[in-house]
């Protein structure tokens, strides 16, 4: 019997399967946040790059104790394949962290996850088609932006104010995409404390923007991850709690307790919460048992709305201290003051590059997230997303100083050069300008 050759592969010189990826593989790009982590984790850089929470201010012993109890009790279930769509008591007691939003639900059209990112990857999987647009923020959440990319789809920004998203602009947006034969699956959106802006949305924008997504059939992504972390007054009600049928919820513990433990949820109608459950299983077949447990028990025997509580001190100290130093170090340029989160969005000058202009910040010992990684279409080069979560307050005030230095050094630059020529703009240089609101 004659053997036959393997069909050659004509790849690259660093990949050989290059040209065996499916083409929705094009979409798949290391994000500029997860770029910077190998950076900013060197103990000399203070870090104002990634959202990271501070899990230090967790009572560990707690968490231990929770851990015990569930191997001494549940061991055999907790070391066991579960259901795809999660533990029944985790779930029950999710609906008790969802009602301080306002929401009320039933636990049967909840499903947990693989952290919230997961339950935002399997609602673009159960609904994008290659061409099929999104609506989002802009700017948006980075990795957001990268799964709709993935499914070969395209996002299209609506603008924001310090208000939240501009109703007027998304009622234009929707009407140009469909003049133009877009078909527009969801509408996603990070209501309160959003990331990366720092902005929430109004009571009365929420009530308008989802009266407009009504009119025209379009579903909206509610995705929740901050909304208990607010300094003073609480955020208005959620979007689910307005609308059921034709709003996804999504929600995590990674905030409000810690994201090792990787749980999530999506609130969902009940026809869509039978495909997510379905395509749970086709993805991890069961979501960590033993995780589950282990919040649950948590929820069970320890205040966790305390713990809450302590949360959004220490956050809300660590934002006093940056916008403090903002002031101190940066009094010429903007930014936003959330209250709650764990965002501030700055400004530079029109002729500075974030992206450009970081290479120099970490050699100045200094770490953010450059404003392009939270568009689709080129823009925030002149915006930075400065993260106040993880850092303490000192070094919060150490970071502002020394990105004082990089912008100042970089502004000395360009007035140099500018003597000997016109200058320039980053908007001058191909890019489209980002919405005039956030900018």
């Amino acid at each position: 019997m004659k053997s036959q050759n393997p069909p050659q592969q004509s790849g690259n010189n660093l990949d050989p399967w290059y040209s065996n990826y499916a083409a929705r593989t094009a979409g798949l790009a290391a994000s500029e946040v997860r770029a910077l982590f190998a950076v900013a984790s060197r103990p000399e850089v203070v870090s104002l790059a990634g959202g990271m929470p501070a899990v230090s201010a967790l009572p560990q012993e707690l968490i231990i104790e929770s851990m015990n109890r569930v191997m001494r009790d549940q061991g055999s279930v907790a070391l066991q394949y579960g259901s795809g769509q999660g533990v029944p008591k985790l779930r029950e007691q999710i609906l008790d962290v969802m009602a301080m939003e306002g929401i009320k639900a039933s636990a049967d059209d909840v499903v947990v996850t693989t952290g919230s990112q997961h339950a935002l990857e399997l609602v673009s999987k159960l609904f994008l088609d290659p061409g099929d647009v999104v609506l989002a923020e802009g700017p948006s959440y980075v990795t957001a932006v990268v799964i709709f990319r993935s499914f070969q789809a395209q996002t299209h920004h609506v603008a924001m104010d310090e208000h939240g998203m501009i109703p007027e602009s998304l009622r234009e947006n929707i009407a140009r995409l469909r003049a133009e034969g877009k078909t527009i699956k969801f509408l996603y959106t990070i209501p309160s404390f959003q990331n990366p802006a720092g902005v929430t949305l109004s009571w009365e924008r929420r009530l308008e923007i989802l009266q407009i997504a009504k009119d025209n059939g379009i579903l909206v992504l509610e995705d929740n991850p901050y909304g208990l972390l607010h300094f003073d007054a609480p955020p208005p009600p959620a979007l689910r709690s307005i609308e059921q049928e034709g709003v996804i919820y999504l929600g995590t513990f990674s905030k409000t307790l810690a994201p090792g433990f990787r749980v999530g949820w999506a609130l969902a109608p009940h026809a869509i919460r039978e495909k997510l459950i379905l395509a749970n299983e086709a993805a991890v077949l069961s979501p960590s048992s033993f995780n589950q447990l282990i919040i649950s028990e948590y929820l069970d025997t320890i205040d966790w709305r305390a713990q809450v509580d302590r949360f959004r001190g220490v956050y809300k100290e660590r934002k006093v201290a940056m916008i403090g130093a903002l002031n101190d170090y940066l009094p010429s340029l903007q930014w936003t003051d959330p209250k709650g989160g764990f965002y501030v969005w700055l400004t530079l000058p029109p002729y500075l590059d974030s992206k450009q202009m970081l290479p120099r910040a970490v050699k100045e010992l200094v770490a953010y997230t450059p404003g392009t990684a939270f568009y689709a279409d080129g823009n925030g080069h002149s915006n930075i997303r400065l993260s106040f979560c993880y850092p303490t307050p000192e070094a919060i005030r150490t970071g502002i100083r020394r990105l004082q230095t990089v912008i100042s050094g970089e502004t000395d630059l360009v007035e140099t050069f500018s003597k000997t020529g016109p200058l320039g703009t980053v908007r001058d240089r191909n890019f489209s300008a980002p919405p005039p609101n956030l900018n």
